[in-house]
Formats: structure tokens, C-alpha cells, sequence
């Protein structure tokens, strides 16, 4: 699948050669904006994979608005275009969350390997959350079934192995992992086991 990117610049010359060199490239232009609060709309719709942003523009600047994406739409990443008299933003903008940095006048050699630098960290972070949701999801089972295990041992008078044991035997013969069966464990009662129970 293609990554959608828009282009926001409040020159319609610089947003159609940016637009052309991005589709030569292989990228899809989701949508333009001419301004920061067109760009936010733009994002919160579009839900992009790039936002490639001039700083200065009208109603809104680029900074401005990469603060409002970055809280918005956090999966967005973003691409600042400058000029050369805009040095001193460039902290402004690493603290407004953007990805990478070009300065005007933009060329091809420079913006596809900035826009695969922006990508790549999108990817990056992307995993990270991934691996971080299921980091929380098996601790959250983890607790679960320790919930469920206390339960089998003041029920059976097991110690722990044993009781890990039976519920482990449960979840074999019922076919049901282990985490579901502790939550019905917890919400139903002990009958889950009841079968391994009358076996042990």
C-alpha cells in the first residue's frame, strides 16, 4: 500500500512541484492544504502517513499546527519546510514533534530521502506502540490468571505449581487458553475446572 501524504503550503507553485516530484517518487498526495488550520482539518480527515508542512504561512504557521497534529493525530508524521532566516524555529519545531527538516528551495534529491527519514521513524514508532500494547495485554492476562490461581488454591488447598498445574490440565481439555479461561474463571466461578476436577 502506498503512503498518503499531504502538502501544505500556502503557494499553490510550491505545493503542485512538491505534489510532482512526490508522485514520481512512488508517493500518494492525499490532499493539500494552503494554511496550518486547513492542514489540521486536512489530518484529522485524511488521518495521513506524511504531512510535508511549510512553516510560514498565514492563519495558522507550520509549528502551530504540527503541535496540534502531533496531539490529534499522533500516528502523522511530519516534514517541515524552511527558509534559511528561520534557524531559530528549528527548536521551536523539534519540540513541536517533527520528524525531519528541509530548507527552500526544495529538490528531489533532497525531499525523497528526507520523506523516507520521516516515514521510517513513523514505522519505527509504529512497532514501538504495537509492542507496547502487547506488552500491557499479557501483563494484564498475567494478572488474570494470578487472580484465578489464588482462587484454585484456597478452593483445592493446592500450593501454587499445583494449582497452575490444574488450570494449565483445564485449559488443554476445554481447548481454551489459558488467560480466557482465567477470566471465566473470575466472572463465572470455579466451574471451568470443574471437569479436571473431578479427574484430580
Amino acid at each position: 500500500m502506498k503512503n498518503a501524504i499531504v502538502v501544505v503550503d500556502d503557494d499553490p507553485i510550491i505545493r503542485m512541484d512538491i505534489r510532482e516530484m512526490l508522485e514520481e517518487g512512488g508517493y500518494w498526495v492525499a490532499g493539500e492544504a494552503k494554511n496550518g488550520e486547513e492542514a489540521v482539518e486536512l489530518v484529522a480527515r485524511l488521518k495521513p502517513d506524511l504531512a510535508i508542512m511549510d512553516i510560514k504561512m498565514p492563519v495558522m504557521n507550520g509549528i502551530k499546527a504540527s503541535q496540534i497534529i502531533r496531539k490529534l493525530q499522533q500516528d502523522t508524521s511530519i516534514l517541515l519546510l524552511t527558509a534559511y532566516s528561520q534557524k531559530e524555529l528549528v527548536k521551536d519545531a523539534r519540540e513541536a514533534g517533527v520528524a525531519a527538516f528541509l530548507v527552500k528551495p526544495v529538490s528531489e534529491e533532497d525531499l525523497l530521502p528526507a520523506v523516507e527519514i520521516a516515514l521510517s521513524q513513523k514505522e519505527k514508532m509504529d512497532s514501538l506502540k504495537q509492542d507496547i500494547k502487547q506488552l500491557k495485554q499479557s501483563i494484564e492476562e498475567r494478572k488474570v490468571i494470578e487472580k484465578a490461581k489464588g482462587i484454585v488454591m484456597q478452593a483445592y488447598s493446592l500450593n501454587e505449581e499445583e494449582a497452575y498445574k490444574k488450570m494449565r490440565e483445564a485449559s488443554m481439555t476445554t481447548r481454551i487458553p489459558l488467560s480466557k479461561l482465567a477470566a471465566c474463571m473470575l466472572t463465572e466461578g470455579l466451574e471451568s475446572l470443574s471437569s479436571v476436577a473431578q479427574d484430580g
